[in-house]
């Protein structure tokens, strides 16, 4: 049980992020905290998060956000599935490249999400809403960073 303290703080945090009110005009640069922490923690501790852990996580984002229950499941699951599979070569990449690897999985979760939002029948969203995987990003360095620091401190591992 070790370390799962600090995995489910930074997991509630980035829960709280994705709800925060934030003006209507800015709504489609939300950045998708929940998928950069648990691509960070399926890459850092694998053994401890997993494709469950993403599916749970995504239920309680579609309990928050009031959305088709499993809608942000699916997506998040995806992600760290692929994850998991990839992380021992991702890990090693310089943080630019794990940048892009990153805009690529939540692009991925965002097209998952869009495409459930289609099959039930909801509005086609705008081109706007493809900048939050490239905010992602673009932030990735600097999370990472901070991300392994608390990892190191409360020696999750």
């Amino acid at each position: 049980m070790r370390g799962y303290g600090v995995i489910l703080t930074t997991l509630l945090i980035s829960l709280v992020l994705s709800v925060l009110p934030m003006p209507q005009e800015l709504q489609f640069y939300r950045i998708q905290w929940t998928a950069l922490v648990l691509v960070y923690w399926c890459m850092a501790v694998p053994e401890k998060v997993g494709v469950g852990f993403a599916f749970v996580a995504g239920l309680l984002l579609d309990i928050l956000t009031g959305t088709l229950l499993g809608q942000h499941a699916l997506g998040l699951s995806v992600i760290a599935f692929i994850t998991l599979k990839s992380y021992r070569r991702v890990r090693v990449f310089p943080l630019w490249q794990q940048s892009v690897y990153l805009v690529v999985l939540l692009a991925l979760e965002r097209l998952l999400f869009f495409w459930v939002d289609g099959t039930i029948g909801r509005p086609a969203k705008t081109a706007e809403s493809w900048l939050a995987p490239l905010l992602g990003g673009l932030i990735w360095p600097w999370f990472f960073i901070i991300m392994r620091d608390l990892r190191r401190r409360f020696h999750t591992s």
